[in-house]
């Protein structure tokens, strides 16, 4: 089976969870700048969103460029991806609705951490049928930085509950650190395996 399919299919699922995240903004009811003001909340909350959307579809495209093949565990696995991006709009909507109040950034962590981990998962079963050596492999290394990210969700998700100015400040700490050209996939996929 190949990566095509399973690349054009994902591309079109973020592509409408983009779609119905910008449906959710309303425009002002007056036409001046200050009218502006209480929609900050909302625009950031998407801004954010439309961050960790962006990122996770280019290294989506980044990861599926090392792959050989794909199987059925795979596909499942990239299905749970989508899925817990698809929450994304939903918890964008209630965050950006209720300021920062504790429980929608909670939650908000929690579908970061969920796709998180959905995709780790799904790094891993691509690994588990691909050699050890793989250009994948070698590109994906020791993935450091979503480890680290994803323990940084963790931290975030109880910190809601106590500052939440904290956890959202983790969560664009997040986002900018992964907005830093990730060049494994380029250095990995250009590599040829021993």
């Amino acid at each position: 089976m190949t990566r095509g399919r399973m690349e054009a299919f994902s591309d079109g699922v973020i592509a409408i969870i983009l779609t119905i995240m910008v449906l959710e903004l309303r425009p002002p009811e007056g036409s001046g700048l200050a009218d502006l003001r209480p929609l900050l909340p909302k625009l950031s909350s998407y801004v954010l969103s439309f961050t960790y959307l962006a990122i996770y579809w280019n290294n989506h495209h980044h990861l599926l460029h090392a792959v050989e093949r794909v199987d059925g565990k795979v596909l499942w696995a990239n299905v749970a991806l989508l899925f817990w991006l698809s929450l994304i709009p939903f918890t964008t909507a209630w965050m950006g609705e209720h300021g920062a109040a504790a429980v929608p950034v909670a939650v908000y962590g929690a579908v970061l951490l969920a796709s998180a981990l959905a995709y780790f998962g799904l790094t891993r079963a691509l690994l588990g049928i691909h050699a050890p050596r793989s250009r994948l492999a070698l590109a994906l290394g020791a993935d450091r930085k979503g480890r680290w990210s994803t323990a940084a969700y963790a931290a975030a998700v109880p910190l809601a509950f106590v500052h939440q100015a904290i956890a959202l400040a983790i969560y664009v700490g997040v986002a900018v650190v992964w907005l830093v050209p990730d060049s494994r996939f380029e250095r990995g996929a250009a590599a040829e395996p021993p």
